[in-house]
């Protein structure tokens, strides 16, 4: 029976796999990593999100919309449609404010009221594209030519300001030159004029409006343009957003529309985001961590080999598997860094070591939290119905994240993926804890039922302890690490990806210790249910006599011994 059980879970995950693994090279196929392309076909979202991307000084932006076809009879002029640039108004803080679905960020290009933004509005009838950038996001340059540095940056720049404060300035300089011939003859007239100049210049709106050239070709419009972080004043975490703002009259839809976009985001020594450039190292170092645990582990096996159970080798296949996965994802990010997109081989070796480990992770804690091979030998159809849930869920939140993490921001579906990953995964943690809390019932009931209270109190204990140790690992990897990673400065990002790989290496470590291959360990003592230690007499008579028969010792062996000894 005890067979039989473990080889049904075997061949439950032998299947979902499979089934996983053709999904996972389904979805991995396009994988672009941080230079994007975006191919929209009739969409009708009022708000597209593009992309999220930290800054350093000196970063760049490309964006080439090379082509924008509305699907529409709507007058040209009546259509309200192009970008945004924003950054959070606290650091740190991922910028809720500006991702109102019932306010199109457009319809503030003449009134920003003070919000730090930089706005694309596409004129469709003249094909021009306004822009104005307003707060502090004055100092970005940007252009529709490259730039290469900051003086090619600031002579592109020059040009474009025939809007803002530079041809003010101009204006009032031979102003302020006639006033001072005439200031010969009466200082004080003097005086005031330049008072009024500097209150002229103060009162100045804090924008600046550029116009580019719109270009149309067979129907469809495009447009480039480039954008560069100066200095540290103004670096940060920037989200790009694509608006389709037409609201002519109350009952009509939004227009829909085709659209194909290039997006390259860079820093000055690679292209990840401010905070991923640490990450390969970390996932590099904790690889090595998470190897040498799996090490020890098998050397602690091969010294109790006599203790050892079939599920002791399951949790040394997980540990190898965790390393082997995020080595794996190391190198992913290291390609992505210097390419700017990910090497299609290792991003499908990494996908299947996530998979798989995902798949272990799961089964391995259910199996614990059952205690099978521990102290029994079947599970229950209780236990069974749950590998039948946690299973296919973890196949499924293991497909969500594959076809998130290949896919682009601005898809339709990707919004959805991210929500489903999130709710399967919390199921699944969920349903992990109800083995252990079934155990620890019938511990309970066990402990005052039958002679042996005190080693079913050590059990007891063990068993509260593990759910402890799960809670935590399920709060600190879904809850304190996510809101870490939405409060903490953008270039410390990094550290949400860091207490998720700590948090878990310090729970493999935990539950290696408490369910160690050891003789004194209460957890790996005889099974309680049918019980090992009750003695089956051989015979009464002849040279057999007073000579017991001991079902299971903890090496799993059969022994005879003399009860008069």
């Amino acid at each position: 029976p005890a067979a039989a059980s473990g080889s049904a879970v075997m061949r439950v995950m032998a299947g979902a796999g499979v089934g996983s693994l053709f999904l996972l090279l389904l979805a991995v196929v396009g994988t672009t990593g941080r230079i994007h392309r975006l191919t929209l076909k009739e969409d009708t979202r009022s708000r597209v999100h593009l992309n999220t991307f930290g800054y350093y000084a000196n970063g760049t932006l490309l964006v080439n919309l090379t082509s924008l076809h509305l699907r529409t009879d709507i007058a040209l002029e009546k259509i309200l449609i192009g970008f945004s640039l924003s950054k959070p108004k606290t650091e740190g803080v991922t910028p809720y404010t500006t991702d109102n679905s019932d306010m199109c960020l457009l319809r503030k290009y003449n009134n920003p009221n003070g919000e730090s933004i930089i706005l694309f509005r596409f004129d469709l009838k003249n094909k021009t594209v306004s822009m104005k950038k307003s707060g502090q996001q004055m100092q970005l340059l940007i252009s529709d030519v490259p730039l290469d540095g900051t003086a090619s940056a600031k002579k592109e720049e020059k040009p474009m300001q025939d809007k803002g404060g530079k041809v003010e300035e101009q204006k009032m300089q031979p102003s302020g030159k006639t006033r001072r011939k005439r200031g010969t003859e009466n200082n004080k007239n003097k005086e005031l004029t330049k008072g009024k100049v500097e209150a002229k210049k103060r009162a100045k709106p804090d924008t600046q409006e550029t116009t580019f050239k719109l270009r149309k070709a067979n129907g469809s419009f495009s447009f480039t343009f480039y954008m560069k972080v100066p200095s540290p004043n103004v670096q940060g975490l920037y989200t790009l957003r694509f608006h389709n703002c037409y609201e002519a009259h109350s009952g009509n839809k939004i227009v829909p529309f085709d659209m194909t976009v290039e997006i390259t985001a860079k820093n000055p020594r690679n292209y990840l985001s401010a905070g991923e450039i640490p990450l390969p190292l970390l996932y590099l170092v904790m690889a090595g961590f998470f190897f040498t645990a799996a090490l020890f582990w098998v050397y602690l096996l091969l010294k109790h080999r006599y203790s050892v159970f079939k599920i002791h080798w399951l949790m040394a296949a997980l540990a190898f598997t965790k390393s082997i996965s995020i080595l794996f994802h190391a190198i992913n990010y290291y390609f992505i860094a210097v390419k700017g997109s990910a090497i299609e081989g290792w991003a499908v070796m990494y996908y299947i070591t996530h998979l798989l480990k995902g798949a272990l992770l799961f089964i391995t804690l259910a199996l614990i939290g059952t205690g099978w091979a521990f102290v029994k030998y079947i599970l229950s159809d209780k236990d069974k119905k749950i590998f039948m849930i946690v299973i296919p869920l973890q196949v499924l939140a293991n497909t969500a994240y594959i076809i998130i993490e290949s896919t682009e921001e601005g898809t339709m579906d990707y919004a959805l993926w991210k929500e489903i990953l999130f709710l399967v995964d919390l199921i699944c943690c969920g349903a992990i804890l109800f083995p252990v809390v079934w155990s620890i019932r019938h511990l309970q009931e066990a402990s005052s039922t039958d002679g042996k209270a005190a080693m079913n109190l050590a059990k007891l204990k063990l068993f509260r302890h593990f759910y402890v140790m799960i809670v935590c690992y399920i709060y600190f990897t879904r809850i304190i690490a996510i809101l870490l990673k939405f409060t903490v400065p953008f270039q410390w990002q990094w550290m949400y990806n860091f207490l998720v790989e700590v948090s878990s290496l310090v729970f493999f470590v935990l539950t290696g210790f408490k369910f160690r291959p050891a003789s004194n360990n209460p957890y790996l003592q005889l099974p309680q249910d049918e019980d090992a230690t009750m003695d089956e007499v051989l015979t009464e008579s002849g040279l057999l006599a007073g000579v017991t028969k001991v079902k299971k010792t903890s090496n799993g062996r059969e022994q005879i011994r003399d009860s008069s000894v």
